[in-house]
């Protein structure tokens, strides 16, 4: 390949792009529009001026069928005035009309079917326009709508949604570990509440036995005496070198009985 075609291709790949580049869709659709209408107007003019052309030709011809019909009757008229050089000259000049009526008869058949055709034309490129003004409505709606998706998607694809994700995972994170924080500290203050009640139960179980050690090791006051006060009862009292064997015995059961006790927790 020659370097003058090689630059000639180039040249032509770059013009094409560019003109791709400036086609605007919807401008080219009415381009094109205006110059079917263009066309249009010219084959009006086309088909005026056709069938202005066949009335010329078709007058023509009529009068030239006039004339043939003059020169007949011309030549007749000689014949019977006996004058047949002036007959004979009446009858070329009917041949010469004849030959140009018939000249003129082929012409104004090509002329009809000439205008017959420009007719048809007319009425297929007037349907073609209402069809494409038709087409151009609907494609201009679709132009509008591709657009309005392009521009869409354009401003999507603007968005920075990774860092907005980001932001809401943060958020996220952060309400979940507050959240753990508040049902930590709610376990905590359920665990303490549970072991203050449970020291107050052992507190409780100890003080009952306590006291019911202290009952278990008092003596046991007669039914019948009544009780003394405390200082007649210190003194009455007899002293603990002389304690009973029945009192020795009731504490002796009472230290078996918390022996059993122990021995049981």
């Amino acid at each position: 390949m020659g370097l003058f075609d090689r630059i000639k291709r180039v040249v032509s790949a770059n013009l094409n792009d560019l003109v791709n580049k400036a086609e605007d869709p919807e401008k080219m659709l009415e381009q094109a529009i205006l110059e079917m209408q263009e066309d249009l107007v010219q084959l009006r003019q086309g088909v005026a001026q056709a069938i202005a052309a066949q009335k010329r030709t078709e007058k023509q011809y009529n009068d030239a069928q006039n004339e043939i019909n003059k020169w007949q009757r011309n030549a007749q008229l000689a014949v019977q005035k006996g004058d047949e050089n002036l007959a004979r000259q009446a009858l070329e000049r009917k041949k010469t009309y004849t030959e140009t009526g018939n000249a003129l008869k082929t012409s104004l058949d090509q002329q009809n079917t000439q205008i017959e055709t420009l007719k048809r034309n007319l009425i297929q490129l007037e349907s073609k326009i209402s069809e494409a003004k038709t087409k151009k409505e609907m494609l201009k709606a679709r132009i509008t709508t591709a657009k309005a998706q392009e521009q869409l998607q354009g401003m999507v694809r603007g968005m920075n949604t990774s860092s907005a994700m980001a932001a809401f995972e943060r958020m996220e994170e952060k309400v979940l570990m507050q959240e753990a924080r508040a049902q930590s500290a709610a376990e905590l203050a359920g665990a303490d509440l549970e072991t203050q009640f449970a020291q107050l139960e052992a507190g409780s179980d100890v003080d009952d036995e306590l006291a019911a050690l202290k009952a278990s090791l008092a003596p046991a006051t007669p039914p019948n005496q009544p009780q003394l006060p405390p200082q007649q009862e210190q003194q009455q009292s007899p002293p603990p070198a002389q304690s009973t064997p029945q009192s020795n015995n009731v504490v002796d059961s009472e230290l078996e009985a918390l022996r059993r006790q122990l021995d049981q927790m």
